[in-house]
C-alpha cells in the first residue's frame, strides 16, 4: 500500500521537526554547529550500525564502483548541507534560511524527472507550489524581520540543492539494490568523519562530561537522524522523489509548533495560514486521481 510509504515520509519530516530543540540545547552545551552535525550522525551510525549486525550482516557490503553514491549521499546531502544551512544563518534570519532550504522539492521534481523518468503531473506541481507558500508563511516571511544578503542566499540555494539530492543519491543506490539500513549506514558513517574533520573533536569532551549530556547527544542522533533517514529512505522505496519531498515539507509545521509548546512563541495567522497549505500540499497528493501526466 502507498498510504505506509506516504506514512513514513510524514513521520520522518515530522522528526526533522523537532532538530531546533535538539540544536538549540546542543548549543547551549557549548557544541558548535559542525560538532552538532557530528554528534547527530555518529551515534545515527551507531544505531544503523548494531541494526544491520541484527537483521543482516551482508548489507555491510557494497560495491566498489558504487561508492559515489554514498559518498554523494553522505559528504554532500548530509554534511556539506548542514555546513551551508548553519551558515547560512550567519548571514541572513532564520526565517529566509529556512525558506532557501524548502527549495529542495523544486529541485529534486527538476532533477528527478529527466533522470528517473518521473512524471511531472500538475497535482504534483500544484502541491510544491501549496508547500512552498505554507513554508514561507511558517518561516514569517515578509512579517519585517526578514534578512538577505547575497553570500546568505547562496548558502541558503547551496543547502536546499544539498538537501535535495539526499533523495537523489538514495534512489541511485535503491535501484542498485541496496537497503535502506545500507545506504543511511554509509551515508552517516562518511558526514560523521567528515564533520570531526572539519570541526575537530571538542564536541566530545562536550557531551561526555556528564551521563544526561550524553544521553541527550545520544538522543540527538536518535531522534533527528537515525529514526527520520531509515523512515524517509524506507518511504522511497514506495514512492517517487518528488511525492516524497513534498511530503517531507511538514518539517516546518511541527518545528513550529514546537516553538509555541516548549518556547513559548507566539503563534501567528500568517503561521497559521502556513500550517494549512503544507497540509493541503500533502493531502493533495494523498487523494486518488485520474489526472494525466502534463
Amino acid at each position: 500500500m502507498k498510504n505506509k510509504y506516504a506514512a513514513c515520509v510524514i513521520a520522518a519530516g515530522t522528526l526533522w521537526g523537532f532538530m531546533g530543540f535538539f540544536r538549540r540545547t546542543l548549543d547551549s552545551m557549548g557544541v558548535s554547529a559542525v560538532g552538532c552535525i557530528a554528534v547527530r550522525c555518529i551515534f545515527a551510525t551507531v544505531f544503523f550500525a548494531v541494526t544491520l549486525l541484527i537483521c543482516d550482516c551482508g548489507a555491510f557490503k557494497i560495491r566498489l564502483r558504487d561508492a559515489w553514491i554514498f559518498i554523494g549521499s553522505g559528504i554532500i546531502s548530509l554534511l556539506v548541507f548542514g555546513v551551508c544551512y548553519f551558515r547560512a544563518m550567519d548571514y541572513m534570519s532564520l526565517s529566509a534560511a529556512a525558506i532557501l532550504l524548502y527549495t529542495a522539492p523544486c529541485f529534486v521534481i527538476l532533477i528527478s524527472a529527466p533522470l528517473f523518468k518521473e512524471k511531472l503531473t500538475r497535482r504534483k506541481l500544484m502541491a510544491m507550489l501549496l508547500a512552498f507558500a505554507g513554508c514561507c508563511l511558517v518561516s514569517g516571511i515578509g512579517s519585517g524581520g526578514t534578512i538577505v544578503t547575497p553570500k546568505g542566499i547562496a548558502l541558503g540555494l547551496c543547502s536546499g540543492l544539498c538537501y535535495a539530492l539526499y533523495s537523489i543519491f538514495s534512489r541511485f543506490a535503491l535501484n542498485q539494490g541496496y537497503s535502506s539500513l545500507t545506504i543511511n549506514f554509509y551515508s552517516c558513517l562518511l558526514a560523521g568523519i567528515g564533520a570531526t574533520i572539519i570541526g575537530g573533536t571538542e564536541y566530545v569532551g562536550i557531551i561526555t562530561s556528564s551521563v544526561p549530556d550524553l544521553l541527550f547527544a545520544v538522543a540527538t542522533g536518535f531522534v533527528t537522524c537515525f529514526l527520520p533517514y531509515l523512515l524517509y529512505t524506507r518511504g522511497l522505496e514506495g514512492l517517487d522523489n518528488g511525492k516524497a519531498s513534498i511530503m517531507a515539507s511538514i518539517e516546518p509545521v511541527v518545528a513550529t509548533i514546537v516553538g509555541i509548546v516548549i518556547y513559548s512563541e507566539a503563534p501567528t495567522l500568517m503561521s497559521a495560514a502556513g500550517v494549512i497549505l503544507v497540509l493541503s500540499a500533502i493531502v493533495l497528493l494523498n487523494v486518488k486521481s485520474k489526472e494525466k501526466t502534463s
